[in-house]
């Protein structure tokens, strides 16, 4: 594992010395026969990009007109995605840090802390959506917070407007979103989701990068007995915005601007204790290389320390059963996860918290799928 690394390493650095070579000479029109040979093939000239982080495709733009044409078409942008893999993400733990997935092969994260904008009440991440970071102030009111999408590879950065309706509305804001894909369209949309007393509804508004206003979209969900629907996850997947599925809506389609239902997954638990439950049994709610993930505690009456993982399928018509993955060796590694003060058979019995599940590049390759979690103290792959 650790000489195929380093060979990757040799022959990216040889990659980026050559193309460094091949771009000075096609700026001064003095290419050499290799040169000549990349610059006018690109398919070839593709296939190698490909193979290059992300920092020096974006500096490789600036090389000539036809460079910069290439590596903004939308072929290269689409194969580029599906080619490249994030080697870490931010979490906000107190403050936003950066979480390599590889210890043993640390990348340099984009950028070491959030000061971008001279907030005075700081600055955390709310959402992240291919590549794009939706990010807030980090302390105060609705009525105060300011909202930014950020770029953390070009770092740019887009203060958004105070959405339509003044103070009173704002302080009733649920949540923000951020709705992006690079390969779709250039342009992104911060949707947000309020709730307007004494309506008991929530409302849509949504504001897009491309015309920098906001708009009020017609539909609504009602909220029987002041019902507020579960807000600890929210997805950007299949052009919609997607929250933990509980209750009749549980995501909002931007292209119709409708909400629409998910079909709930099969239920985990067997014993009506936990049943009742079901909803505490969500671990983590997300997507992966477009695959949307739903990780559920198994009732801890059969397991002790056990997790389904769903997949929902594109079409929505339901869930299904990805993996079952068993955890009962983690305890024995950390013990600082067990809180004994709980009986060994409660949910709270052990601390800990799903970060991540991270598809692999390769379908067929299942070994390198793998899951990010968090322990007191600690951040485990």
């Amino acid at each position: 594992m650790v000489n195929t690394r380093s060979k990757i390493k040799k022959i990216q650095n040889t990659i980026n010395l050559w193309f460094s070579k091949a771009a000075m000479a096609d700026n001064n029109h003095l290419a050499t026969e290799s040169g000549a040979l990349i610059g006018s093939n690109d398919d070839l000239l593709i296939e190698i990009l490909l193979r290059l982080p992300v920092t020096s495709v974006l500096r490789f733009k600036s090389v000539s007109k036809h460079w910069r044409s290439l590596l903004s078409n939308r072929r290269f942008t689409l194969l580029f995605k599906n080619a490249s893999f994030s080697p870490g993400f931010f979490g906000f733990f107190g403050r936003s840090l950066y979480i390599p997935f590889d210890d043993e092969n640390r990348s340099t994260p984009p950028f070491r802390d959030l000061d971008f904008y001279p907030d005075p009440h700081g600055i955390k991440i709310v959402q992240s959506c291919n590549g794009l970071l939706l990010c807030c102030s980090n302390e105060g009111d609705e009525r105060v917070r300011k909202y930014y999408v950020f770029n953390p590879t070009t770092k740019q950065f887009a203060v958004i407007p105070s959405i339509l309706g003044g103070m009173a509305v704002r302080e009733t804001i649920l949540f923000m979103a951020l709705a992006f894909h690079q390969t779709d369209c250039v342009h992104y949309k911060v949707v947000c989701f309020y709730f307007p007393e004494p309506d008991d509804v929530v409302k849509v508004q949504i504001y897009s990068s491309e015309t920098g206003k906001w708009k009020i979209s017609d539909d609504y969900i009602s909220l029987p007995d002041y019902y507020i629907p579960p807000l600890d996850y929210i997805v950007f997947w299949n052009q919609a915005i997607h929250w933990v599925p509980f209750g009749d809506k549980s995501y909002f389609k931007l292209d119709t601007e409708e909400f629409q239902s998910l079909p709930l997954p099969v239920r985990v638990a067997s014993s009506e204790a936990y049943e009742s439950m079901d909803h505490f049994m969500t671990l983590y709610f997300g997507e992966s290389r477009g695959h949307l993930h739903l990780v559920k505690r198994v009732d801890p009456s059969e397991s002790r320390l056990q997790m389904n993982v769903f997949e929902m399928l594109n079409d929505y018509s339901g869930w299904f059963l990805k993996y079952r993955v068993d955890l009962d060796e983690l305890p024995d590694a950390y013990p600082e996860m067990i809180n004994s003060y709980f009986d060994p058979l409660s949910l709270g019995y052990y601390i800990f918290e799903v970060l991540d599940v991270v598809r692999g590049e390769h379908e067929e390759e299942e070994e390198e799928t793998f899951m990010v979690i968090r322990v007191p103290g600690k951040v485990i792959r």
